[in-house]
Parts: structure tokens; C-alpha cells; sequence
């Protein structure tokens, strides 16, 4: 954890987070009370299911990206209704306004659902409902971005794609952006090039996640297939010096996730997650939780990680805030609304951490 005035200024800044799964939220006392709720038995020959306890200590050994993903993806199961999946992003807006989280860019993974028979409609209906209410009642506003999951066939994740009800949401702007998540390894970006050039000719935002556990070769595919305006993760663009110009230059923003990188193995700490190279190859990036609930930490503890392993100044983390304000994928207005607050945040602060 970071020193205590340290934390209190980390608290205190406005917050985008750019990369985020909501199902990545699902803590394990939410998962053991909608499981009760709609009869889904828990694997009782996995001992990690016997107490909510035991589950989250099991989430701390992760031992590779599938490792996680196989728990992700059972604990889908027990979304069921709109209720649920209202009651899973509600709880994740409660944490990120106690972290300063202002504005909030996050993925859902329609597949997921859909292959259980629950309708695209319930998912997003609850999702909705949940952000409304975010809204309203803590000041923070979000973006929905659909993401797709690259280790399925891109066929199928072409046939979700124009579904009519994908189709509306993207149409309505419920939905304002692609997204590409799940094993990486084996499935470079160039696979779904399909989608993403009919995803750009609808005017919708782009991003894939690329560079976690697959090479720099996958964030350039991203780039030169995919035209997205933005990495996740990408922290394998250190391995490549022309390639980390390139995005310096174009100002392609990165979501760094340090905690998920440590938890899934990618980086030994939060110490070699390559974030003053970043910053001082003039890369921008933002700092984000992914999966909160299975990484050990909502978005302030990846800040305190990140400044307890990295000791950053002020400025440093002004630069890391703005960057990560203006590229959002929100309207002028909103990021003017959150520079004014950042502004003030660093003044207040300037004197206290420096005097």
C-alpha cells in the first residue's frame, strides 16, 4: 500500500477506467448469493466452492490466463435474470465511486450469456438499469462495450455480431464499442478483421486486448488489421522499441491492468509492469482493475500498487490522469467537467505532498 498521504491524493483523483469486465465483478459472496438465489449448484468436487473464503483464496493462485478464465466463465452461470446482472454492475459502481471513479468504459461479453439461452436483452437491459442508476445516485458516468471472444470461431462471433439485437444497441448507442478479450494466445487480432471493419463503418469505437500474455507482434496486428484506437493491456510493447514509437506518435492510448498482471503471471510484480518506460517514452496509457473481483483490488489499490513499487511524482500522475481523461471515449463536455476537477485536485495537493 502506498503512503498514507499518498493514498489520500490517489483517492482524491478523478478517475477513467477504460478496462474493466463486468463479469470480471462477480465477487464471491455475490456469486454464492445469486447461485442460492436461482438454484445453480456449485462443483462439489472443487473445494475452492465451499466457502467464499476458500474461492478467493483460490483466485490468488492463478497459474495462467486459462487458469482464471475457466473460473470466469462457470461464474457466468449464475446470471440468470435482469436482476442479476443489474445487481452484478451495481455492485461494481459502489466500489469504483469509493475509489474516485468518475467515468467508467466497460466490457460485457454477450457470448457468454447468449450460449446459456439468456437474452441479449436481459443482459443489457441489467446493465443499463445499473449505469442509470450509477448515474444518478454517485455522479459517475459509463460506456458499454461489447467484446467478443477470440478463442470461439470468428464466424461465430461474426453471427453475434449482426444479430438484430446487437445491431439496435450498437444502432441506439447503448453500446458504443468493440472489444476483443479471452485467451490470446494462438488467436492474433488479424482473425476478426471482419468485424471490425463493419463495427468502423458503423462509427463504433475499437479496441482489443493485445500484448498481455501474446507478443508485441499481436499489438501491431491489432493495429494494422483491426484499426483500433486503443490496446489493452499491450505491456509487451516494451519488447519492441520501433513499434513503441509508432504508438507514441499515433497516441494510441494502452489499459494497464499491474494487478491482473501480477495475478495471472504475465510480470513477477507490479515493480516490472513497464510503467515508467511508458511514461518516459511519452506512451499513454491509463491504470485500470480488469477483473476486480479475481485480481485482489478494485482501480485505487492498482493506483497504490503502481505508486508503492514506482514512487511517482504529482506530475507524474497528472499526466497519467489526463491522458487517461482524454481518452475517453465520453463527449467534450464530460472531459472538460473532469479536468476542472483534476485540475483542482493536483492544486489542492501540490502544497500538502510537497511542503
Amino acid at each position: 500500500m502506498c503512503q498514507s498521504a499518498f493514498h489520500s491524493f490517489l483517492r482524491a483523483l478523478p478517475k477513467c477506467e477504460h478496462h474493466m469486465h463486468l463479469e470480471g465483478a462477480l465477487t464471491p459472496a455475490l456469486l454464492f448469493q445469486l447461485a442460492l438465489r436461482n438454484d445453480i449448484q456449485l462443483p462439489a468436487d472443487d473445494p475452492a466452492y465451499r466457502s467464499h473464503e476458500a474461492l478467493l483464496a483460490r483466485y490468488s493462485r492463478f497459474t495462467s490466463l486459462d487458469d482464471f478464465l475457466q473460473y470466469y466463465y462457470f461464474a457466468t452461470s449464475v446470471l440468470i435474470h435482469e436482476a442479476d446482472f443489474e445487481a452484478l454492475a451495481w455492485d461494481y459502481f459502489q466500489h469504483a465511486s469509493r475509489d474516485g471513479v468518475v467515468h467508467a468504459e466497460v466490457f460485457f461479453d454477450p457470448q457468454a450469456h447468449l450460449a446459456r439461452g439468456i437474452t441479449y436483452s436481459t443482459v443489457l437491459s441489467g446493465f443499463t438499469k445499473a449505469r442509470e442508476r450509477a448515474k444518478v445516485e454517485l455522479g459517475i458516468t459509463s460506456e458499454l462495450i461489447c467484446c467478443f471472444l477470440r478463442h470461439l470461431p470468428s464466424d461465430d462471433c461474426m453471427e453475434v455480431f449482426t444479430r438484430d439485437d446487437v445491431q439496435a444497441s450498437f444502432e441506439s448507442r447503448e453500446v458504443i464499442g468493440i472489444g476483443l478479450d479471452s485467451s490470446e494466445k494462438g488467436f492474433p487480432p488479424s482473425l476478426f478483421k471482419q468485424i471490425y471493419s463493419r463495427a468502423k463503418a458503423k462509427g463504433l469505437h475499437l479496441t482489443a486486448h493485445a500484448g498481455e500474455e501474446g507478443p508485441a507482434e499481436y499489438i501491431q496486428d491489432a493495429l494494422d488489421h483491426l484499426d483500433v484506437e486503443r490496446i489493452d493491456h499491450g505491456i509487451r510493447l516494451v519488447e519492441d522499441t520501433d513499434l513503441m514509437q509508432h504508438v507514441q506518435q499515433s497516441g494510441t492510448m494502452l489499459s494497464v491492468c499491474p494487478l491482473s498482471n501480477v495475478v495471472l503471471r504475465c510480470v513477477g510484480s507490479v515493480k516490472d509492469v513497464p510503467i515508467r518506460t511508458f511514461l518516459d517514452k511519452g506512451v499513454k496509457f491509463s491504470i485500470n482493475s480488469d477483473d476486480p473481483a479475481y485480481f485482489g483490488g478494485y482501480v485505487l489499490e492498482n493506483y497504490c500498487q503502481v505508486q508503492a513499487e514506482h514512487n511517482l511524482s504529482i506530475n507524474h500522475w497528472e499526466t497519467i490522469s489526463k491522458n487517461a481523461i482524454e481518452g475517453s471515449w465520453c463527449n467534450e463536455e464530460r472531459k472538460e467537467v473532469i479536468l476542472s476537477k483534476l485540475a483542482k485536485v493536483i492544486t489542492d495537493w501540490q502544497g500538502k505532498l510537497n511542503g
